[in-house]
């Protein structure tokens, strides 16, 4: 598979979110609104290249016994780099983003990414699928996030886009509203797949 494709399949054919349904909880708690749905992406992109390059560097030095534990050591390491970093100079965004930046060590995209990609290919390779799938997760973030804040709210980071005559849509900047989105954009993934088939 060429570099191309290997960075391409993260954006649709395996998008993490809405494809292979993965880091669904952050997703679905973040994505209330476009800032907090580019704050977590990229928090999230930088964790998962980062990962994906030493985990493949170490790859052969690793004892297969304990390659989970070490890789988890590997992810928390650029995880507490993230967090560090986001509360030193965007704490409001730290703050908004909550657990959810800690929580990114067990995220199974990143330890999915490790385990089936990283483990077992070269770091040019691993860079490349970490970026892609980042990518294609901050992606997903920003769909959902375009959609909640501007149906749930009428604003867009903070400005009024449809007027004062619009009444928001609560349900959609609540939980369930997350849950509702993500469903129609799955479905409607689902649909473009089989109209592509035939």
């Amino acid at each position: 598979m060429s570099l191309f494709n290997e960075f391409s399949k993260g954006l649709y054919e395996k998008n993490p979110v809405f494809r292979l349904a993965l880091g669904l909880c952050p997703t679905l708690a973040v994505s209330n609104s476009i800032e907090n749905a580019i704050g977590m992406g990229l928090a999230a992109t930088f964790v998962l290249v980062c990962s994906n390059v030493i985990v493949s560097m170490m790859r052969k030095a690793v004892p297969n016994k304990i390659r989970i534990p070490i890789y988890i050591v590997v992810i928390a390491t650029f995880v507490t780099i993230v967090d560090l970093v986001l509360e030193a100079t965007r704490y409001e965004l730290h703050k908004s983003l909550g657990l959810f930046i800690p929580l990114i060590v067990v995220n199974c995209i990143i330890l999915g990414r490790a385990e089936a990609f990283a483990g077992k290919n070269g770091v040019v390779r691993s860079f490349v699928d970490g970026l892609g799938m980042g990518i294609g997760f901050t992606l997903a973030l920003l769909v959902l996030g375009f959609v909640r804040e501007l149906l749930g709210d009428g604003k867009l980071i903070g400005i009024s886009i449809l007027g004062e005559a619009f009444k928001p849509v609560l349900l959609l900047i609540l939980p369930p509203g997350a849950f509702l989105t993500l469903g129609i954009f799955l479905g409607l993934f689902n649909w473009i797949d089989i109209k592509r088939s035939k």
